[in-house]
């Protein structure tokens, strides 16, 4: 999976979105099955880690967490005005609506629904899977306010996952995490950083 708007192809330079996806078609799969796994990895994965350390992490007077997310995982790429109205309203936000969501997308991705309930047609499970753990970083922040938790795009890099076709180095690529870590007490909480600057979800 690739975690920029920017897909670099053998022949060029590609802004890949809904529209032309027929461009990626024998480039790009996706399966149910790839989907399932995506949301384990990205999401439930990275929930049951934090969950598992939050008790360590209430320990501390200065604690962060930084979860890596994807510009990818920005609303605007959901077309689904309910699902996005429901992640982007913290106020009402909950784990079980997060997973209900995840199951929604599963299911029309099952059944071939993805475009009639305007879900992402590109890289579908993944950008639901970022969009899933920025909602679940606001939450978290919401739970724990004396731990401050962010999410992060590190931009994009040049490692496996992105066929080394990035723009950054994995150095510069953690300067963003390794940033938001480092926020002073009392810092931002919350919020969704693309790179350096905190940006809309």
């Amino acid at each position: 999976m690739h975690s920029s708007i920017t897909v670099m192809l053998c022949f060029g330079q590609l802004e890949v979105t809904d529209e032309n996806l027929h461009l990626l078609t024998g480039i790009v799969e996706q399966t149910f099955e790839m989907a399932i796994e995506c949301l384990r990895t990205n999401y439930y994965g990275t929930k049951k880690v934090t969950e598992a350390l939050l008790p360590l992490l209430q320990l501390s007077s200065s604690a962060r967490i930084v979860n890596v997310s994807s510009i990818f995982g920005q609303l605007s790429y959901i077309k689904n005005e309910k699902v996005r109205a429901e992640l982007e309203s913290i106020d009402s936000l909950t784990e079980e609506k997060i997973d209900d969501i995840l199951q929604l997308f599963l299911r029309d991705f099952k059944e071939d629904r993805l475009k009639a309930n305007g879900w992402p047609m590109t890289l579908s499970a993944y950008k639901v899977s970022k969009a899933a753990i920025n909602a679940y970083t606001r939450l978290t922040a919401r739970r724990f306010p004396s731990i401050l938790v962010n999410c992060v795009h590190p931009g994009y890099c040049k490692t496996d996952i992105t066929r080394y076709i990035g723009h950054l180095t994995p150095a510069e690529g953690a300067q963003a995490p390794v940033m938001v870590a480092l926020l002073p007490d009392g810092g931002p909480s919350g919020l969704y950083f693309d790179r350096m600057d905190a940006s809309p979800f």
